[in-house]
C-alpha cells in the first residue's frame, strides 16, 4: 500500500473507488527495480500477461480490470489494453476496451483513464465512443466513477452501471428498482461525487441547450425526487430495523458494511421508485415525472404555484432523470441537498447580493452553543436555505431527520422555529427543507427583514397570503406590540446576514438608531450587516440571545467603535469565534467571525460593568483553499462516516458526537456553565 501511495503522490489519482483485498493483492505483485533514473515499480499485466511499468493511471487501470475479471465476470478474452482508435489520419489509444460477446471485433465497452478529471476524461471517452460505435464507455480516476449509454452522437446518457458479462444494457436499464437498490447504487458514496458535481455535469451534458432556467428546472426535478424516496418511508423503517438486527452501531457507519447487508435482503413487497427512466419512451417519461411532480406539490404545497409544469423537453427530462435517478437525495442531516442547492442559488441569485450559505459545521456550532430548548422560540432573520432552522428543529427534537412522520409533540415545537429571507428562490429551498423537517409545515417567510414597515404591502397580496399566512399568523403572535411589526419576543436569534454592500435608502436609514452618526446625524449609506445588528437585537426579548455571522473588521476598526458600545450597552457579549479564511470559499475569502450576546434581563442576565468573555479562533476551517470540503478519512485513506452515514468534515468547531476531538463548543460550553449562563443551568 505504501509503494503504491508513493507512485500516485501528487497525481489526481486515488484508490477510494477499491477494494482493500483488490490493493493488497496489486500492492503484493508490484516488484521494485533500481535503475539510472532511480527505484522504479513493476507489475505483471493481468492482461498482457507481461512485466509494465507501475505509473498512476497503470495502478488504476489494474484494479480496475480486478474488478472486470471478478465481478464483472468478463473473460480476458474480451478485454484489450491501448486499443488502437482510428480518427481519420489520426491514431489514439483507449485504456481499456471490451469487445462484444458475440462479434468479437467491436468494441462494446470503452473505459477511459488518462484524463484524471471527469470533463476532460468525458469528452476523451466521447471522441472514442463515437468513432467506434460503442454504446458504453466508463470514466474513473480511481476516486470518482461514471458510467454512460451513448444514446447518439451528441448525447451520453448515464446509467447505474456496466453490464455483467451475462447481462445485457437493457438489463440494466429494465431492473427492478426499489429503495433498497438506491441505497445500494448510491452515485455519491459509491462513485465518488457530490450532488453538486453531478448537477454540474448535468448542466454541461444536458441543460447547457435546454432552453430553460436551470435553478428552476433542477430544483423542480429534486423536489419531485424528494417526495418520491418519501414515498418509500415505510420500506426504510423496515431496511432500517433490518440493518439494527444485522449489524452493530459503528458497522451501520460503514457504507461497504451496509451495501454487503443488503444485497440478499428481500425486497420484493417494496414499492419501485418511480423517478427512474425504465427505458421507456421519452414521451412516456415526461408524463410519468410531470404526474410524480404534481403529487409532490399536492403534498408539499406553497413552494411551486398548482399550474406550473415542467419545461424540460422530453428529451432533456430524460437526460436529466437519468442522472438523478441513481442519487440519494434523504439523508438525516438533508447536507447532500443543502449543498446542491447552495451551489444553485449562489449562481442565480444570492451571492450578487452578499450572503452565502453557512457551512453546517459552523450551524452546529451555533446551535450547540445557544442550546434552543423545547418550548422557546428560534428566528433566522436572514435565512438562506435556512440551515440554522433546520439544525435547530435537530436539536430541541434530539434526533435528525427520519423519513418517519414526526409526533403531535414535536410538531408543536417545531413550529415555534421561523426562517424569513428577502430572496425569493432562497425561501422556497428552505420552504422545501423546513417542509420536509416540519413533517408539511413551515415557518419560512418571504420579507425583508429590514424593511419591516413595507411588510404590510405583503400581507394585502393575497398570493402571498396563500402561501404564507398560516406562518405569517404565528409569527404575528410574537410582536411585542399588536400592529407594530419592530420588536418581537423570540428567545434565540442566528443569522448570518448579507455584510457585502449598503443601504442608500433614507426611508429605511432613518429607521434604526445605527443609520446616524455621532453627532446624531443621519448618514447617506449604512453597511446591511450593521443594520442587521440592531434589528436582530429588537427581534428578542429579554434575557433572549443570538449568534450572528460579522466581518471581522466590526470588531477592530476604530471606525466601527459605535457599534461596538450599541451592542454593549443593549447585550452582553457572550463569545466571539473568530472563522478560518477559507470558512466561506469559494463564494468569499472575507475574514469573518461569529458575535455571541444574550439581552439584558433582570433575571436571566442581569446588567453589568465588567464581565469575562469567551474568545476563540478556528484554525481548521473544514475547507480547501478552493473551498471543497476536507474530510477526515481512513487508515486506508477513504473518507470516514459517522454512525448516521455522514462524511465527517475535518474542523474544530466541534467534536461531530464524539467523531472529532472537542472543539470550539466544547470549550464555550463549559465556559457559560462556569458562569452560570441562564440556558446552561441545570445541564
Amino acid at each position: 500500500m505504501d509503494i503504491l501511495k508513493e507512485i500516485l503522490k501528487d497525481s489526481n489519482y486515488n484508490l477510494s473507488l477499491f477494494s482493500q483485498g483488490d490493493i493488497d493483492r496489486l500492492s503484493q505483485a508490484t516488484k521494485s527495480k533500481e535503475t539510472k533514473a532511480g527505484i522504479k515499480y513493476y507489475v505483471q499485466c493481468v492482461i498482457r500477461e507481461k512485466e509494465i511499468l507501475l505509473k498512476p493511471e497503470e495502478i488504476v487501470r489494474q484494479l480496475f480490470t480486478y474488478r472486470l475479471l471478478d465481478f464483472y465476470k468478463y473473460p480476458k478474452s474480451r478485454i484489450r489494453f491501448e486499443h488502437t482508435v482510428t480518427f481519420g489520419k489520426e491514431k489514439k489509444s483507449a485504456d481499456i476496451v471490451i469487445f462484444d460477446k458475440d462479434r468479437p471485433t467491436v468494441e462494446y465497452i470503452i473505459i477511459e483513464l488518462k484524463k484524471p478529471k471527469l470533463k476532460e476524461g468525458k469528452n476523451q471517452l466521447r471522441s472514442y465512443c463515437n468513432a467506434t460505435g460503442a454504446p458504453i464507455g466508463v470514466w474513473t480516476n480511481g476516486n470518482q466513477i461514471s458510467h454512460y449509454n451513448r444514446k447518439d452522437p451528441n448525447y451520453f446518457e448515464d446509467i447505474t452501471d456496466i453490464p455483467k458479462a451475462d447481462q445485457t444494457l437493457e438489463d440494466i436499464l429494465n431492473d427492478r428498482f426499489t429503495l433498497k437498490d438506491l441505497v445500494v447504487n448510491d452515485k455519491i458514496p459509491n462513485e465518488g461525487k457530490s450532488l453538486k458535481t453531478i448537477i454540474l455535469e448535468m448542466e454541461d451534458e444536458v441543460l447547457a441547450n435546454a432552453g430553460v432556467d436551470s435553478f428552476e428546472e433542477v430544483f423542480k426535478l429534486i423536489f419531485t425526487k424528494l417526495f418520491d424516496e418519501i414515498k418509500s418511508r415505510d420500506d426504510k423503517m423496515i431496511m432500517e430495523r433490518t440493518l439494527k438486527k444485522k449489524l452493530s452501531e459503528e458497522e451501520r457507519g460503514n457504507y461497504e458494511r451496509i451495501k454487503d447487508a443488503l444485497l440478499d435482503f428481500d425486497d420484493e413487497d417494496f414499492r419501485l421508485m418511480e423517478f427512474r427512466n425504465r427505458g421507456q419512451t421519452d414521451e412516456e417519461l415526461k408524463k410519468k415525472i410531470q404526474s410524480l411532480f404534481d403529487e409532490s406539490k399536492n403534498k408539499w404545497p406553497g413552494v411551486f404555484s398548482k399550474d406550473s409544469k415542467i419545461e424540460l423537453s422530453p428529451s432533456h427530462l430524460s437526460g436529466c432523470v437519468s442522472s438523478l435517478q441513481d442519487v440519494k437525495l434523504f439523508n438525516s442531516n438533508l447536507q447532500v441537498i443543502d449543498e446542491a442547492f447552495e451551489y444553485l442559488i449562489a449562481k442565480s441569485s444570492k451571492s450578487k447580493k452578499g450572503q452565502y450559505f453557512t457551512p453546517r459545521h459552523v450551524i452546529d456550532m451555533c446551535v450547540k452553543m445557544l442550546n434552543p430548548q423545547k418550548g422557546e422560540y428560534m428566528i433566522d432573520t436572514a435565512a438562506g436555505s435556512c440551515g440554522f432552522t433546520v439544525h435547530t428543529i435537530f436539536h430541541i427534537v434530539g434526533h435528525l431527520f427520519s423519513n418517519a412522520e414526526i409526533s403531535e409533540n414535536e410538531k408543536e415545537d417545531v413550529l415555534k422555529v421561523f426562517g424569513i429571507d428577502f430572496d425569493e428562490k432562497a425561501v422556497r429551498v428552505a420552504r422545501t427543507l423546513n417542509l420536509i423537517a416540519g413533517d408539511g409545515e413551515t415557518n419560512v417567510l418571504h420579507l425583508n427583514t429590514l424593511d419591516y414597515e413595507r411588510w404590510n404591502e405583503r400581507v394585502e397580496n393575497r398570493n402571498w397570503l396563500s402561501t404564507y399566512g398560516k406562518g405569517f399568523d404565528r409569527f404575528e403572535r410574537l410582536k411585542r406590540e399588536s400592529g407594530n411589526n419592530k420588536e418581537f419576543n423570540f428567545d434565540v436569534l442566528m443569522a448570518n446576514p448579507p455584510f457585502a454592500g449598503d443601504i442608500k435608502e433614507s426611508r429605511i436609514i432613518h429607521k434604526y438608531n445605527l443609520g446616524f452618526n455621532d453627532k446624531n446625524k443621519p448618514q447617506n449609506k449604512v453597511g446591511r450587516d450593521i443594520l442587521f445588528i440592531e434589528r436582530n437585537l429588537d427581534f428578542l426579548k429579554p434575557g433572549g440571545r443570538m449568534a450572528i455571522v460579522l466581518p471581522q473588521g466590526r470588531f477592530n476598526n476604530t471606525s466601527d467603535k459605535r457599534i461596538r458600545e450599541y451592542i454593549a450597552e443593549k447585550a452582553r457579549i457572550l463569545a466571539v469565534v473568530g472563522l478560518e479564511g477559507n470558512s466561506f470559499k469559494p463564494h468569499t475569502g472575507t475574514k469573518t467571525s461569529v458575535l455571541f450576546l444574550q439581552k439584558w434581563d433582570e433575571k436571566l442576565c442581569p446588567k453589568q460593568e465588567d464581565y469575562p468573555i469567551f474568545f476563540a479562533v478556528s484554525e481548521k476551517s473544514g475547507k480547501d483553499n478552493s473551498g471543497e470540503y476536507v474530510f477526515v478519512k481512513n487508515g486506508d485513506g477513504k473518507p470516514k462516516i459517522d454512525k448516521n452515514g455522514h462524511l465527517i468534515v475535518d474542523h474544530d468547531l466541534h467534536n461531530h458526537s464524539g467523531e472529532l476531538l472537542d472543539g470550539v463548543a466544547e470549550a464555550f460550553i463549559n465556559f457559560a456553565k462556569g458562569e452560570r449562563f441562564s440556558f446552561w443551568m441545570g445541564e
